[in-house]
């Protein structure tokens, strides 16, 4: 048996999010099919991250085992050559038994894009938040600052999270404000939010509802310093709501 490590990209648009589920369509039922193709033997395929449905991927890891004599780069070439356009293998190569793409990851970031202003472009709207009232950054960085470092995160979880333990490190999180999007060599104009952030782990929907949590500070209705408040609460229902997956995109893992 030897075990392939997958770098993978998607556009989660038309997908129910990685995780398999019975009613299939997830990014992990369709490429473990067609593994099973190219393999001609069922393949289980494991990620590192579960991204919901909706959610896009830069940087997505997953592993799996063969007795297949093909080679990691046959493999990929196969793979792209049967995937769905908006799913890509971008990196292919042999990896240890003991490798684990979720356990083994020593931190995780995402980034969340949020459309403020008059202008919204038709080339955006599947990958941005919609806001029609403007944010005011300045508290959402203030109110940002209290959700660095290690916490319990239960505040901020979503339901059905099977996580053991809901204390998490956020190691960085930056929010800049853009003027324009590079998109298909042009360069698309309008009052854009980033949020990136970059911890340890993360628990199921922590930062779509960390972004949502920092859209209402924006909006003025919590204060930069409930925010401390909420974290202590770890009650739910005292948090902001959970936004949207399309503007949410995986980044990057690092081991």
């Amino acid at each position: 048996m030897k075990y392939i490590r997958l770098l993978i990209e998607y556009d989660g648009t038309a997908y129910h999010g990685w995780q398999s589920q019975k009613s299939g369509g997830t990014i992990q039922d369709i490429i473990s099919g067609r593994l099973s193709e190219i393999t001609g033997a069922e393949v289980r395929l494991t990620g590192a991250s579960r991204t919901d449905a909706g959610v896009h991927a830069l940087g997505q890891v997953a592993v799996f085992g063969t007795q297949s004599s093909l080679g990691p780069e046959i493999i990929m070439r196969a793979l792209n050559a049967k995937l769905p356009g908006d799913i890509r293998i971008l990196e292919s190569k042999q990896t240890e038994a003991s490798f684990h793409p979720r356990y083994g990851a020593s931190k995780k970031s995402y980034f969340y894009l949020i459309s403020t202003g008059p202008l919204k472009s038709a080339f955006l709207h599947k990958y941005v938040w919609e806001q029609r009232a403007d944010l005011n950054v300045a508290e959402m960085k203030r109110a940002a600052l209290h959700i660095l470092g290690r916490h319990d995160f239960s505040s901020f979880r979503g339901s059905g999270c099977g996580a053991k333990t809901t204390v998490r490190t956020i190691r960085a999180i930056d929010i800049d404000c853009l003027q324009n999007i590079c998109f298909m060599t042009a360069s698309i104009k309008g009052e854009f939010i980033k949020v990136r952030i970059e911890a340890d782990a993360f628990l199921r929907h922590m930062v779509r509802n960390i972004v949502g949590t920092l859209a209402e500070v924006g909006k003025g209705n919590i204060t930069p310093d409930e925010i401390r408040e909420i974290l202590q609460s770890c009650d739910r229902t005292k948090a902001g709501p959970t936004a949207p997956g399309k503007g949410l995109f995986l980044e990057e893992i690092t081991y």
